[in-house]
């Protein structure tokens, strides 16, 4: 059974760090393009980060310099490290695995994910 599960999240003042987990199993990890992506309230979700199967990073350009997606493939675990976190990077966040595909879509598109976890609070305050 195909499953990702979050971990890690938390409230942090702005400017802090906080570093979330995801947990996968039932499919071959290191051949999986895994990401991560965010809901704040109100909005849609959005794309964050995508890591390959060759460890080549994504990133959307809100977060580019501050978070850092890497992969543990012993553990079959995704991370998203998050330093100097602004109020703005309050959502809930989303592990997704696109299984069974080595890269990546050229875009952050939903549909091109087909495991998802039910995400973990990452609250920021001023």
């Amino acid at each position: 059974q195909v499953r990702v599960a979050e971990s890690g999240g938390g409230s942090v003042q702005s400017g802090g760090s906080l570093r979330v987990s995801c947990t996968a199993s039932g499919f071959a990890f290191r051949n999986a393009c895994m990401s991560w992506f965010r809901q704040a309230p109100g909005k849609e979700r959005e794309g964050v980060a995508m890591i390959n199967s060759v460890d080549t990073t994504f990133y959307q350009d809100a977060v580019k310099g501050r978070f850092t997606i890497s992969r543990d493939v012993a553990s079959n675990t995704v991370y998203l490290q998050m330093n100097n976190l602004q109020s703005a990077d309050t959502a809930m966040y989303y592990c997704a695995a696109r299984t069974g595909m080595m890269w990546c879509p050229p875009s952050f598109s939903r549909g091109a994910f087909d495991a998802w976890g039910r995400g973990t609070q990452v609250t920021v305050s001023s």
